[in-house]
């Protein structure tokens, strides 16, 4: 394992911001700062439900972040659980009220698929963003022509709809604009660089502009060579998402052909953070990145 300092999951930077988290993440923190209250005062979930003309189950999705807000719902149950005023009553409902702003992605609903659309709210509210890839570059890290010609392979759609979902995946780096952006860690296997996606010309874009993001503060980029053998994360690729936001826990996210899972119990998301750890080991150090991409460019 990675000794302390040299570890991935040093001490993230306070990056939580709602505005820029949407609706996804809003939701999760309002549901377990809900759920904390109602605890605190002893209070069943029927009780709770029955005081804004809901159901148990209503108050079970209010509480994991499932469902939409309506704030005079917020401000009945606030009432119930004895906060009556003040700063904590004031913020919630602000939340509740963010919660309910559509996040940017919102203009691509009608072309992403369900199963996706969480991950982005969730990808923009973590200050810390692992990821490993077998086969394609991550999609946080790709140029637009990479983009549509990955889409492309897993769709039969129109040409319209692959750029404007290549597009949203585009959209996505805006938080490298950001003046303290997530911290970045990528590892990559060797075959996601030597897979020609796009064409030659495409494909030499993709890999200068990784090239270029080595240089950048927050984005730490390893590749993991054919030589290192067999390794643990062989099953396929995978996201791990942390969060400075006391109320969320870290997420694995993982993309399959027509849906994805969201992993947050602690046992799972320990599972893949030593895997990762270990394919960190296996992997050749980020200061030869550079190198390395140069030379499977001078190849291409």
């Amino acid at each position: 394992m990675l000794s302390p300092e040299d570890s991935a999951w040093e001490t993230p930077q306070q990056l939580f911001s709602p505005r820029s988290a949407g609706p996804t993440v809003q939701r999760l923190v309002l549901g377990g700062h809900l759920r904390r209250l109602r605890e605190q005062a002893n209070m069943t979930t029927e009780r709770a439900a029955a005081s804004i003309r809901g159901s148990h189950s209503k108050i079970s999705r209010m509480e994991h972040g499932r469902v939409g807000f309506k704030e005079r719902d917020i401000a009945d149950l606030l009432t119930l659980y004895g906060v009556l005023g003040g700063p904590e009553r004031e913020a919630l409902l602000n939340l509740a009220k963010e919660a309910s702003t559509p996040g940017w992605w919102q203009a691509y609903s009608d072309i992403l698929p369900n199963w996706v659309e969480p991950y982005f709210g969730l990808e923009a509210a973590a200050s810390f963003i692992r990821e490993f890839e077998l086969q394609f570059i991550p999609g946080i890290l790709q140029i637009e022509e990479y983009a549509q010609a990955v889409i492309r392979l897993g769709t039969l759609t129109s040409e319209d709809e692959i750029v404007r979902r290549a597009k949203a995946r585009i959209s996505r780096q805006e938080i490298f604009l950001r003046d303290e952006p997530p911290k970045i860690w990528a590892v990559l296997d060797e075959g996601a660089l030597r897979r020609h996606i796009g064409g030659r010309q495409v494909m030499r874009a993709q890999l200068e502009h990784l090239i270029d993001m080595c240089e950048h503060p927050h984005v730490t980029l390893q590749i993991l060579p054919f030589s290192a053998g067999a390794h643990r994360a062989m099953g396929g690729p995978f996201t791990i998402l942390r969060y400075t936001e006391p109320d969320l826990r870290d997420v694995v996210y993982i993309e399959q052909l027509t849906s994805a899972l969201y992993l947050d119990k602690p046992t799972e998301v320990d599972a893949y953070l030593e895997v990762i750890e270990e394919v960190c080991l296996q992997a050749e150090p980020a200061a030869r990145t550079p190198g390395f991409l140069k030379m499977v460019l001078e190849k291409l």
